[in-house]
């Protein structure tokens, strides 16, 4: 073998080695996924119906997604999205009975509490996000199985006759503008990974850590309630399994997208978008292939182990906060 291929190789190895191709990996699987399953459904996937119905399906998990992303820039997790979703939700419905506005207001702000919480506890007495927002998933789900143990809490006819695809895409494209916006261009965003990248060494630089994550928690929950607006007028009404196992479709979307779970400076803001969007389409395959729910399970496992190992930063591998 000449020096020529040595080098070339060598050149090549970099190359699927570096942060530029792990980069790229996300929409590469997008692409990948998205031809896999138009190949397999016959070109189904992509009919005028189809495409509606999975766009309806990616509106709130986008939002709450967005929250989440600033969580795990931080290299902290969060497992109380669903049961936000679904506290807030009922917090909508029931007021939706009095004022539209009120209900919006009031579902932010149940989201923006619950955060407060998950934010206290982990700030003030150092424990792991993930022990803190395990022991309140349970504590605010069990909050929601109390309010609809006997029957479904309904929403008012006004609030469903907001349904249409013009609002939730007007709701999804403004929060993902304003995040955008905070993430790339102010201090918060340079703050965030900071964080993410080496709190130590963040605190030292001059930024005020324990108000940065307690704050991000806090976001992080009032976009899951306005979440849980785009959920109410889509569903209309409320039961226990509201928001079951979001927190899991929305972990797995942002890896999906390519977003390291040891967070810092390495995210990128796309993680949020190629991810929900790779999700929902390998999820409605699935379902359309006619796959049992076991089964539909073990292949986004596989796909989600594969893509946590390609795009895990193993040198900054560390304990999540």
């Amino acid at each position: 073998m000449s020096y020529r291929d040595d080098n070339q190789q060598s050149k090549l190895s970099a190359f699927f080695g570096s942060d530029t191709f792990k980069g790229l990996l996300p929409f590469i699987g997008l692409v990948v996924i998205l031809g896999l399953m138009y190949w397999l459904t016959e070109g189904r996937i992509v009919q005028p119906k189809r495409l509606r119905l999975l766009l309806s399906q990616v509106y709130y998990p986008m939002i709450v997604a967005t929250g989440v992303f600033f969580v795990m820039t931080l290299g902290s997790i969060d497992f109380t999205e669903g049961s936000t979703l679904g506290v807030a939700s009922i917090v909508i419905s029931v007021l939706s009975f009095y004022s539209i506005p009120l209900a919006i207001i009031g579902g932010i702000l149940t989201g923006a509490a619950i955060g407060a919480v998950n934010g206290f506890f982990h700030v003030k007495f150092r424990l792991q996000s993930f022990i803190v927002t395990i022991c309140t998933m349970y504590l605010f789900r069990g909050v929601c199985a109390y309010f609809t143990t006997e029957t479904a809490i309904p929403a008012s006819a006004a609030i469903k006759a907001l349904d249409s695809d013009g609002l939730k895409i007007g709701i999804t494209l403004a929060v993902l503008v304003i995040a955008f916006f905070l993430f790339r261009f102010t201090r918060i965003g340079n703050d965030v990974k900071a964080v993410g990248s080496g709190e130590t060494a963040a605190r030292f630089s001059g930024v005020r850590t324990d108000r940065v994550k307690f704050l991000t928690f806090v976001v992080a929950g009032a976009l899951t309630g306005l979440a849980a607006f785009v959920n109410v007028i889509k569903v209309g009404s409320i039961t226990a399994t509201a928001g079951n196992q979001l927190e899991t479709q929305i972990l797995i979307s942002l890896v999906l997208g390519g977003l390291p779970i040891t967070g810092g400076s390495k995210v990128r803001f796309s993680n949020i978008v190629v991810g929900t969007l790779m999700y929902t389409v390998l999820n409605n395959g699935l379902v359309m292939l006619g796959f049992e729910s076991a089964t539909q399970q073990l292949i986004k496992g596989i796909v989600f182990l594969i893509f946590v190992a390609l795009t895990i930063d193993r040198k900054a591998l560390k304990v999540i906060k």
